[in-house]
């Protein structure tokens, strides 16, 4: 058995090594530059984890290193299903008996897609680190390899590399629409066509195979992702029974996105409905949907611990194009999609965000701190030319601005006009399709 386990692992790699890599949309995904860590590529199912690996290979390789020191495997294959931690030292022991020559004199990659199959295999790849010379990247299905997870029994020895579904940018590369210039920079034809592209955006959402997809077999196509997700990813990996309850969760938070969400507000609900379930468990029950990043949740922006946790939480999915698979009431979801775009971009580019109410009660969408400390206030508004809604989205801003005078306060909006009427100091205005592609205004720092 043994032998024959040895014959597979050494077929596999002598194949890996042989193979092309195959074409791909480039992704703009965040590498952390720190060594000697192991790279936990994660996220939500049919993201395109595996894709990214395949890049970062591809990105190895352009470098000058060559092929035969950069080694893909996949471990989700049947002739592997019962191989145990300790069997996981063949597919090293195979590869050096291939090329010996790199063993402890070169480095080598090793990209290791669904590990996890393999019980144990934390322990296999922290000795792998300190044993070998090796940069491994790592991913596989967000039921076993969750952040929180990765960052307990890998004990300080992964990083997180976090994948979305495509963002605006990697959508329109991924059409052969990428723009090269700047929103300033580009002719009217051009602004009139990304502009297009991104309201199909709002509503197609990033989800690699679902770009194109005739509309009908989208919303098949997700929700069979979202299914699987909520099967293997939540009640089978975390044992959950009360179904029901989950079920109810998972509909409410996705059929209300950019909705306040309060775990007591809900409990009373499903009692009144005389589904019974624990505080405690709905606690629970929404943890595991962000772990398995089917959600995402922002908490209010405020200095008390306490206040973070009673006051109720906004929720959005992981994907616009998921909004439309739950709502019905018929009602346009334009903004909540571009709400949720938002929140997604801020993720990308690494900032930590929350929402703002202020001391009249107005809500402004996000407060965002970027990795190098500065912050910015936003509020996302679809269409400013009613002037009622103007008035409100401003003097909510307005309001934020005067508490949080060391962030810039920044209105972005659907439309691609500038309002027609001036913004008060210290406002900022910016159409979102501008934003979202980069052309970011400098946010202020202390």
């Amino acid at each position: 058995m043994e032998r024959e386990l040895n014959q597979v692992i050494r077929q596999k790699i002598i194949d890996a090594l042989a193979a092309p890599v195959p074409a791909h949309t480039r992704r703009d995904v965040h590498l952390p530059g720190i060594k000697g860590k192991a790279m936990a590529v994660t996220g939500m199912r049919r993201s395109g984890k595996t894709t990214f690996l395949w890049q970062c290979l591809a990105d190895r390789l352009k470098a000058g290193t060559p092929r035969d020191a950069l080694l893909y495997f996949n471990f989700e294959d049947e002739r592997l299903e019962e191989m145990t931690a300790q069997e996981l030292q063949m597919v090293v022991e195979e590869y050096f008996s291939l090329h010996p020559e790199r063993r402890d004199a070169k480095q080598v990659t090793f990209f290791l897609d669904e590990i996890q199959e393999v019980p144990g295999w934390e322990t296999f790849i922290r000795r792998l680190l300190d044993t070998e010379k090796v940069e491994l990247f790592l991913s596989g299905s967000s039921a076993r390899l969750l952040s929180r997870e990765v960052a307990t029994s890998m004990r300080g020895r992964a990083m997180e590399v976090l994948v979305h579904p495509f963002s605006l940018r990697e959508a329109l590369r991924h059409r052969g629409a990428e723009p090269m210039s700047s929103w300033t920079d580009l002719p009217k034809a051009v602004r009139s066509t990304l502009a297009k592209h991104f309201r199909a955006y709002l509503s197609e959402g990033g989800f690699p195979e679902s770009q194109g997809v005739p509309v009908r077999d989208r919303a098949s196509l997700l929700r069979t992702y979202m299914d699987v997700a909520i099967l293997r990813d939540v009640i089978e990996r975390r044992g959950v029974t009360n179904t029901a309850a989950l079920r109810w969760l998972q509909r409410h938070l996705l059929g209300n996105p950019a909705g306040t969400f309060s775990v007591q507000k809900f409990f009373d609900t499903l009692k009144s409905q005389g589904l019974p379930v624990g505080k405690n468990t709905l606690h629970d029950y929404l943890a595991h949907l962000e772990d398995a990043f089917l959600v995402r949740t922002v908490f209010l922006h405020t200095a008390s611990e306490r206040q973070r946790m009673v006051n109720p939480r906004k929720a959005y999915p992981i994907d616009p194009g998921l909004i439309s698979l739950y709502e019905r009431t018929g009602r346009a979801s334009l903004g909540h999609a571009l709400e949720t775009v938002a929140l997604l971009e801020l993720e990308r580019r690494g900032c930590e965000t929350d929402y703002v109410r202020t001391r009249e009660g107005y809500e402004v969408d996000f407060f965002a701190r970027n990795p190098e400390g500065g912050t910015t206030l936003i509020q996302v508004c679809t269409d400013v030319s009613d002037s009622a809604t103007y008035e409100r989205e401003v003097r909510a801003l307005s309001a934020a601005a005067a508490e949080y005078r060391g962030a810039l306060p920044l209105l972005l909006t659907f439309d691609t006009l500038p309002p027609s009427s001036p913004l008060p100091k210290p406002l900022r205005w910016q159409p979102a399709i501008a934003w979202l592609l980069g052309d970011e205004l400098p946010c202020k720092t202390r």
